[in-house]
């Protein structure tokens, strides 16, 4: 979602939840409210009897209002985990051999595999995003090929140029099983 969409939806949200918790608060105390809001003062109800039992007899009712909270609340969760979640990565702990580890700009990195990558053969442009953990970053890579390009031989001398120099200098040596990694002493799996 982009940034300016989702920040003017969240301040939407959070101006129409104030408005209305501040104009219930104000209510309950006995402030004056306009006549065509629904509470008039601390002694008055949300829902009304009536209102409460109305759809009592209907057998759809109650399950179409959980389904919906349901729904609504699955809604605000992903919201949530969107905002929590990083599109890339800031920095990357890198393996210096002293036990401490050293830190890599993830922008510096991306821009290196990607200026790397330009340099193959049958690549136009080349954009990288680092994702995933600190310790384990996953690269997201879009190569730019002319319509005379081989995939095939791109894609490999890729992963096999400046995506195996990147895993090598940078200390992220990926195995398919640990136990090989911890025999042959060559770094972490992934």
């Amino acid at each position: 979602m982009p940034k300016k969409v989702n920040r003017v939806l969240l301040g939407l949200v959070g101006l129409l939840l104030l408005a209305l918790g501040g104009a219930v608060l104000a209510a309950g105390f006995g402030a004056s409210v306009p006549s065509w809001w629904p509470f008039d003062g601390p002694d008055d109800v949300l829902l009304s009897e009536a209102d409460r039992t109305r759809w009592r007899d209907s057998g759809w009712w109650w399950p179409a209002v959980i389904a919906a909270l349901v729904v609504l609340v699955l809604l605000a969760l992903w919201w949530l985990l969107a905002q929590l979640r990083r599109a890339r990565l800031a920095e990357v702990l890198v393996d210096s051999g002293d036990g401490e580890g050293a830190v890599v700009r993830g922008r510096a990195l991306e821009n290196v595999l990607a200026g790397e990558a330009q340099t193959l053969d049958g690549v136009e442009r080349a954009r990288v995003t680092l994702t995933g953990r600190r310790q384990s970053p996953r690269a997201r890579v879009a190569l730019r090929l002319p319509p005379h390009a081989q995939p095939a031989g791109t894609l490999s001398g890729f992963t096999q140029g400046p995506l195996a120099d990147a895993r090598a200098s940078q200390g992220w040596i990926r195995c398919r099983r640990r136990s090989a990694c911890a025999r042959s002493g060559t770094g972490r799996g992934g």
